[in-house]
């Protein structure tokens, strides 16, 4: 009894994560959080695969962003460069709550020159 009870576990959780797995190659492109900013934004990422460096990107480009604003985008020009992106929380450039909508958007590359 214990044993079949072991198989036909085993055999709900196969079929389980076969169908999980079918399940998300076929959700659609468009439903990732790193898809776009804003489509009337040219000048934000378009791309899942594009992501902002806020050590290099214009005003406009920081603006595109999501809750950053004049005021915001400024500060983060001014507080260049960031070694990583969440300096922009313990640096205190912005709250934790913008940080947490721009999170999946932006990178913080490093100059190749040094």
């Amino acid at each position: 009894m214990n044993k079949q009870f072991s198989r036909m576990l085993l055999a709900a959780l196969v079929v389980l994560l076969g169908v999980s797995v079918a399940l998300s190659q076929t959700a659609p492109k468009g439903s990732t959080a790193k898809k776009s900013i804003s489509a009337s934004s040219a000048q934000a990422p378009t791309k899942s695969g594009d992501l902002l460096n806020i050590n290099s990107a214009t005003k406009d480009q920081l603006e595109a962003l999501p809750g950053i604003g004049k005021v915001y985008s400024q500060k983060i020009i001014d507080g260049r460069p960031y070694k990583m992106k969440t300096d922009l929380v313990r640096k205190k450039i912005i709250p934790q709550a913008t940080y947490d909508k721009i999170k999946a958007l932006i990178i913080a590359k490093q100059s190749a020159s040094k």
